[in-house]
C-alpha cells in the first residue's frame, strides 16, 4: 500500500469518525457568541483548502523536497499515530466535548489522561497530523494550509480559554494553567488559560 493511500485512509476515517461521534456530546448551556470567532473559522477553512492533494495540483505546486517511500510510510505513521491520539482525548473528555465554543451541562477542569500533557489534545494531534501530512506534500500550498491550521487551532484554543474562564472562574483554571502547557508539553510556559478541546 502506496503511502499516498495510507494518508487519505487516516484522513478520511478520521473526518467520517469523528463526525458520525457528533450525537455523543451533552447538553450545551451556552454557547461562545463573538464576531472574532470568525478568524479561527477562516483560518482553519482556508488551512484546509490549501493542505488538500488537489489543490496543490490545481496551482501547479511543485514539490520542494522529497521524502521517500520509507519518508512517506513514517510520516503517514505519525498522521495515523496523531490522529488516534485525537481520539482518545475525545473519549476521555466524554460527553463534555464539543466542537463549537460551550459550556456543557456539569462542565469541569478535565486535568487527567492526555489533559494532564497539554490543555487542547485534540488540537495537538490535528497540528501533528498536519503537519505531518504538509511535509510529506512539501509543497509551498500544503505548508500555508498547514500554518493556516495551527493558526486556526491556536486561535480557536484562546477563545475558548477565555470563554471557559469566564463561565467557570478564573479559580477553577489557575493550578491547571500553571502546571500544563496549552498545546505542546516541551514548550516553555507562558500561556494562559483553560481548555475544552
Amino acid at each position: 500500500m502506496r503511502p499516498a493511500l495510507l494518508f487519505a485512509m487516516a484522513w478520511i476515517a478520521w473526518m467520517v469518525s469523528w463526525l458520525a461521534a457528533a450525537f455523543w456530546s451533552g447538553p450545551t448551556e451556552r454557547r461562545a457568541t463573538t464576531p472574532s470567532l470568525w478568524l479561527y473559522r477562516i483560518a482553519v477553512l482556508a488551512g484546509a483548502v490549501l493542505l488538500l492533494h488537489s489543490t496543490g495540483r490545481m496551482l501547479g505546486a511543485r514539490r520542494l523536497w522529497h521524502v521517500g517511500l520509507e519518508g512517506g510510510y513514517a510520516l503517514a505513521g505519525l498522521t495515523w499515530v496523531s490522529l488516534a491520539a485525537t481520539w482518545w482525548a475525545r473519549i476521555y473528555l466524554g460527553r463534555l466535548w464539543s466542537g463549537a465554543i460551550t459550556r456543557k451541562q456539569g462542565h469541569r477542569v478535565v486535568d487527567t489522561g492526555p489533559y494532564a500533557y497539554v490543555r487542547h489534545p485534540i488540537y495537538t494531534g490535528l497540528i501533528a497530523a498536519i503537519w505531518a501530512t504538509a511535509a510529506a506534500q512539501a509543497t509551498l500550498s500544503g505548508l500555508a494550509g498547514a500554518a493556516l491550521l495551527t493558526l486556526g487551532f491556536w486561535l480557536k484554543a484562546r477563545f475558548e480559554e477565555r470563554f471557559l474562564t469566564a463561565e467557570l472562574g478564573a479559580a477553577a483554571y489557575g493550578e491547571y494553567r500553571r502546571r500544563v502547557r496549552m498545546l505542546v508539553a516541551f514548550l516553555p510556559r507562558g500561556d494562559r488559560g483553560s481548555h475544552s478541546q
